[in-house]
This record gives C-alpha cells, structure tokens and sequence, in this order.
C-alpha cells in the first residue's frame, strides 16, 4: 500500500511539474508531457487547458467568407477573410493554410489564430485545397501556389497590402506553406516563364508549425500518409518525394522562416525542422527555430503552447512583415 502511493504521489508531482515550471518561467517554451497518453490526460482532467478552436467572432472583427478563388471541375475553392472594422490604409496579411495528412481538415480549423491576430491589426485568411479524396499530388499545391497568385491580384479589393503576405502552415499545411513560399511553382514553370522572386510578388515571411520538410528520408519514405499523398511508393517514382519536398527548393532569397515543432512529435519527428533550419543557416536565410520540449504533434491546440506560439508569431511578424 506503501509503495502505491509513493507511486501515485511521484506520478502525481511528475503531472503537474510542467505547469509548475510554466508559472515559474512564463517566458520560457512551456514544457509538455513527452507521451501522447498523458497529454490527454492532461487535458481531459483539466490540469491543461485547450485553446477555444471556435471562438466566437468579435464586433470589432469582419467576417467575409466562401470567396472563390479557383474552380476545379466545378469544385469551388475558396478563402475566407478576417479583418479588423474601420480599417485606415492597407494592413498586412496573414494566410493561414489547415493541416490533415492532406486527406481532411477545413479552412475554420485555424479560426483560433485568424481572430486574435484579426483583433491584433492585421487581415488573416484561410484557404481551401484540394484533398486526397479529390486528387493526389500535385492538387493540393497547385491549389496553394493558385491562391498565392490570387491573394496578389486581389489586395486592393480586400484592403490588405500584397507586398505584405506570409504564409502560415500547421503539419500538411505547414509543408503546402513551404512549397509555396519557397518557390514550387516557379519550379515547375519553363525557362521563359520563370521570374524568380521579384519583390511585388514575394512573400515576405512564412512560419511552419511541425509540417515536415523532407519526404525523402527514411521516415517519410515508408510513412504511409506520405506514400498516399504522393499516390506511389518511393521504390516506384523516387523523384517524387524529392520534388514534393520542401528542403529541395531552399536558396538565398527565399522569404525569413519561423519553425515551431513539439521534442516528442511522433508524426512528423522534429529531426525534420532540424534539419530545415541547418540549411536556412547554411544559406543565410534568416530563421527562427522554436523546439518547443515534450509536446507531441497538434500541440498548439493546448492553450500554453498557442498563446506562447501566438507570441513568438507576433514577433516574427514586426520583425519581418
């Protein structure tokens, strides 16, 4: 009986130390629980708070939703805009792109982050892409780079500044983010067509949470959410994986990136963010690298950890946008 509850006590103290440490450093990264199983415990005994994922939109705030920005065969994409009331002069802004292994998710997932940074001053937006119930790659980031191009023509229209836009991305919508600010699409354009990155139709700024950057390595070769977005197995079309990766298009130029990724993410290891920001180094792009301890993947939706990444953004984005 003892020895039951000297467990249950150093189970107990172990449980409640992350946000002990938190309320002692609040500036730090807040500190996690490294497995997945006492994460949710966490969270379902109330211990850690969750991020209100649908929060209620404020007055101060203005919805304009379901415009379409590209039709598929008659499937509409579209963008949803958050931006403040009684706007004076162009604002920048800040395009949200979901996650969902690239087979689910929606435009609202990120309305935790459209809002707040809505009430902070500037217009957000959040994009649809096609799924993998609609089309493997390269739909999806076709559709991405086709809103980009869009959300340049359109700022007047919207009142937002085109020479101001970064790109935010969580997990797959992280690795869409990637390919699209990094240059994917000029990529893929013939020699005639290619402009590089002129300043009026550069992103300025991109920040990826967890999304991953190398579907070339060992991990990502037989993960079986990679061989379904990319529609083969690395053995059958290697070339692929290297052209849908997002490391492959890194050069000096590319826009400053910010990375937020959780020590303990099982789904995508954070030895892909490593390596993203050795080679940002090595180039000379400016990056800002979060190694937030003991979290798993999605970890922002736990209220700590989005405030602290909301925070970190909002840095980011004096500094670079």
């Amino acid at each position: 009986m003892r020895s039951f509850l000297l467990l249950l006590l150093l189970f107990c103290l172990l449980m409640v130390t992350p946000r002990l440490l938190g309320w002692l450093s609040p500036e730090k990264a807040p500190i996690g629980y490294h497995y997945d199983a006492l994460t949710y415990l966490a969270a379902g005994t109330g211990l850690e708070k969750l991020a209100d994922l649908n929060p209620a939109i404020p007055v101060e705030v203005e919805e304009i939703r379901d415009v379409e920005y590209k039709n598929v065969n008659g499937k509409s994409l579209q963008i949803d805009f958050y931006r403040p009331k009684n706007i004076q002069g162009p604002l920048p802004l800040v395009v949200f792109i979901h996650g969902g292994s690239w087979k689910g998710g929606k435009r609202s997932d990120y309305l935790v982050y459209l809002v707040s940074f809505a009430q902070k001053g500037y217009i957000t937006a959040t994009i649809s892409y096609r799924l993998l119930r609609d089309s493997i790659y390269p739909a999806a980031v076709e559709d991405v780079t086709d809103a980009v191009d869009w959300l340049y023509e359109n700022g007047e229209k919207y009142n937002y500044n085109p020479h101001r836009i970064a790109l935010v991305g969580g997990s797959a919508g992280g690795h869409l983010a990637m390919l699209a600010g990094y240059g994917w699409k000029d990529a893929h354009k013939s020699k005639s067509e290619i402009t590089g990155f002129p300043e009026e139709r550069k992103i300025k700024a991109l920040v990826d949470i967890y999304g991953p950057a190398d579907l070339t390595t060992e991990y990502a070769r037989s993960q079986p959410l990679v061989t379904a977005f990319l529609g083969h197995s690395y053995d059958a079309a290697p070339h692929l994986y290297v052209e849908a990766s997002p490391v492959n298009y890194l050069k000096p130029g590319i826009p400053p990136t910010m990375i937020l990724h959780g020590t303990s993410d099982s789904l995508v290891p954070v030895s892909q963010s490593d390596t993203l920001k050795k080679r940002l180094d090595t180039l000379g792009v400016p990056c800002e690298y979060y190694r937030v301890p003991l979290w798993p993947h999605t970890m922002d939706i736990a209220l700590r950890v989005n405030r602290y990444s909301q925070k970190r953004m909002e840095e980011f984005f004096i500094r670079y946008l």
